[in-house]
């Protein structure tokens, strides 16, 4: 706007100095009521020229009205209006402005007290309409984004709008150009930015999702036990039809327990003559041997030792 300012001033000090050296000129063979009347008229006529130029930025248009009616569209760049008779009374910016708006404590189809902050993307189309069809186009569309938000806020369940955030999203977008169509203006999109729940209800929730996950941990848990079970079942059927492997199986367990210590307790049970592991003393022979030889060992390695000493 300064810009524009300066250019017409500058343009006012040519045209009047153009008219002071005329006067100047003339003032010879003028008198000095003469002079005084080329002095004013040059003014006049500066002021009238400086008046009549207007420049637009490459986004701006502006509306003209002659004598109180609409008369055109100007700009942008450089163009004339007949002083007196024309004036602007807004300059549009066409490019695309955003607009923060919110709604606090609204309460949620499921009457839970929510905050909810947006921001709304749009253009004006159509700047005679924006300007004749609404008195303040900025503050109405700012408005009807609420109005929009606080009636979707009251149709929407809190976990559809926890988790559909989008859909919210494209909802109000669609109200929203609806209501501004008439004025001329185009809603490109609508960002919903946050949504505040009261603390007592985010410690609620948070309880109830880690339930949710000990649940599902659980339920793993049991699908896993069936899975093992099936396949005991598929080895027990196995060894069912093959004794010399269930043999080799048990004595296979046996020697693994004693080879990591060399203690080991057998339950007498049904279970350990199905397996065939031999008698009690049996097992404890072989489980005393395997201790002598882990202590022979022992001791051989520390005579080592002391011979190295």
């Amino acid at each position: 706007m300064k810009n524009k300012n300066l250019f017409a001033s500058v343009i006012f000090i040519i045209v009047f100095a153009i008219g002071l050296v005329i006067d100047y000129s003339i003032q010879g063979i003028s008198t000095s009521i003469e002079s005084t009347i080329i002095g004013v008229v040059a003014l006049i006529i500066a002021s009238f020229i400086s008046s009549s130029i207007k420049i637009a930025d490459p986004w701006d248009k502006a509306v003209v009205l002659r004598l109180g009616k609409f008369h055109s569209l100007k700009g942008p760049g450089l163009f004339f209006i007949i002083p007196v008779l024309d004036t602007i009374p807004y300059w549009i910016d066409t490019r695309v402005i955003t607009t923060s708006f919110k709604a606090e404590k609204t309460l949620t189809k499921d009457t839970v007290p929510v905050d909810v902050d947006a921001v709304l993307f749009w253009k004006v189309l159509d700047p005679q309409k924006a300007a004749l069809e609404v008195a303040d186009y900025i503050s109405a569309i700012s408005w009807a984004s609420q109005t929009a938000l606080r009636d979707v806020i009251g149709k929407t369940m809190l976990s559809d709008m926890l988790e559909g955030r989008d859909k919210i999203s494209n909802l109000l977008q669609k109200i929203i150009d609806e209501r501004t169509e008439p004025w001329g203006i185009n809603v490109n999109s609508v960002e919903v930015k946050d949504v505040l729940i009261p603390a007592s209800l985010e410690n609620a929730m948070s309880m109830q999702a880690q339930a949710e996950r000990e649940r599902q941990a659980r339920v793993i848990l049991g699908d896993s036990e069936r899975q093992v079970a099936e396949k005991f079942g598929e080895a027990a059927l196995t060894y069912a039809n093959n004794p010399v492997a269930l043999h080799l199986r048990a004595m296979n367990m046996l020697y693994e327990g004693l080879k990591q210590n060399s203690t080991i307790v057998i339950v007498p049970s049904s279970a350990v003559e199905t397996m065939g592991l031999g008698s009690m003393a049996g097992l404890t022979a072989l489980t005393m041997g395997i201790g002598q030889d882990k202590k022979d060992k022992i001791e051989k390695g520390n005579e080592t030792v002391k011979a190295t000493e």
